[in-house]
C-alpha cells in the first residue's frame, strides 16, 4: 500500500498492514451498501471493531479509508490478471485468454468496480491522480499482449492504435458492471463475453 499518501501513527509496519486490511474489508461492506457519502468514519471502526481513536492512528480521513478501498481493489484486479498473462503461444491465443479473464474479474468484482468509478472523485487530487494511474497500468498489461500479438504476427493492428485497442478492451469488461442491469438480462456472463471476444477478433484479425 502506498505509505507516502497514507501516513500512520504507527511504526510497525506489519502491523499497520493488518490493520489497515481490517479497516479495508469493514469499509467495502459499508461503502458497497450505503455509498462512500452515507457511511460515517464511526461506522468504519465499529464494523472493523476497532475505536474510532485506534482506527485514526492508522488512518487520518475518511477519504484515506476510500483510498486504500480503490488502491486494494485495483491491486487484486491486477495481481489476477498478471497470473492470466503468462506461458501461451502468441499473442493472440494470451489475448483471449486474458480477455476472458477481465470479463470474469468485471463480473465476480462488479460491487468493487462500481464503488471505484462512482466515488473516486471524492479523493484528494493526488490520491486520485494515483488511482487513474493504476487503472492506466491494468491497461498497459492489455498493451503488452496487443504488441506481442503484432511482433508475432498473430494479431493485424496499426501499432499507433495499439494504446486505443486496450482501452477499447477494458471498456468492454467496464460495460457489463455499468449495464449490468440490463446486459445480465439478456445475456449469461458467457454469451457476453463469446460476444464480445467474436466483436474483438473481427478487427483484429481484419
Amino acid at each position: 500500500m502506498n505509505k507516502r499518501l497514507i501516513p500512520s501513527m504507527v511504526k510497525n509496519e506489519q502491523l499497520v498492514e493488518r490493520r489497515r486490511q481490517q479497516i479495508i474489508d469493514g469499509a467495502v461492506q459499508l461503502f458497497t451498501k450505503k455509498g462512500f457519502h452515507k457511511t460515517t468514519t464511526r461506522e468504519i471502526a465499529q464494523k472493523c471493531k476497532m475505536s474510532i481513536g485506534t482506527m485514526y492512528e492508522y488512518i487520518q480521513t475518511k477519504e484515506d479509508v476510500l483510498f486504500l478501498v480503490c488502491e486494494a481493489i485495483h491491486e487484486k484486479m491486477e495481481s489476477r490478471l498478471r497470473r492470466t498473462i503468462k506461458g501461451h503461444d502468441n499473442g493472440f491465443t494470451l489475448l483471449k485468454h486474458s480477455f476472458r479473464q477481465l470479463l470474469k474479474i468485471m463480473d465476480e468484482m462488479r460491487p468493487l468496480v462500481l464503488l471505484i468509478y462512482q466515488e473516486t472523485k471524492s479523493l484528494p487530487k493526488e490520491q486520485m491522480k494515483y488511482v487513474l494511474e493504476k487503472e492506466l497500468a491494468i491497461t498497459s498489461l492489455f498493451e503488452d499482449v496487443l504488441e506481442k500479438g503484432i511482433q508475432d504476427g498473430s494479431i493485424q493492428l496499426e501499432t499507433h492504435s495499439i494504446s486505443l485497442m486496450a482501452h477499447n478492451i477494458m471498456v468492454m469488461g467496464q460495460m457489463w458492471t455499468f449495464r449490468y442491469w440490463s446486459l445480465g438480462r439478456t445475456y449469461s456472463l458467457d454469451e457476453y463475453i463469446e460476444q464480445q471476444l467474436a466483436l474483438l477478433i473481427r478487427e483484429l484479425k481484419a
